[in-house]
């Protein structure tokens, strides 16, 4: 399921007009990473939203701007795997 949702994730990217090339798991959401500013990361976490059926709660903004690629993916492969404890 990551895979899935890493591949969704770096696809919402370059649609989004993001340079994903060379961006890795341990690259940033944020500054000195991809870059997102807070509109375009509050647009990936809809599209992500949308198509695995979750939510992001509205203070979790701050804390996904500071998360790495692969830490997002992880968050979101657990979330809709229902892991316990994974849900803000």
């Amino acid at each position: 399921m990551r895979a899935e949702v890493r591949a969704f994730v770096i696809e919402q990217l370059t649609d989004m007009n993001y340079d994903v090339e060379g961006v890795d798991d341990d690259a940033t959401l944020g500054p000195a990473g991809v870059d997102l500013e807070s509109l375009a990361l509050a647009d990936l976490a809809v599209r992500v939203e949308d198509q695995y059926g979750l939510t992001f709660a509205e203070e979790e903004s701050e804390k996904l701007a500071l998360m790495t690629v692969g830490e997002f993916t992880t968050m979101v492969a657990n979330r809709v795997a229902g892991a316990p404890g994974d849900h803000s």
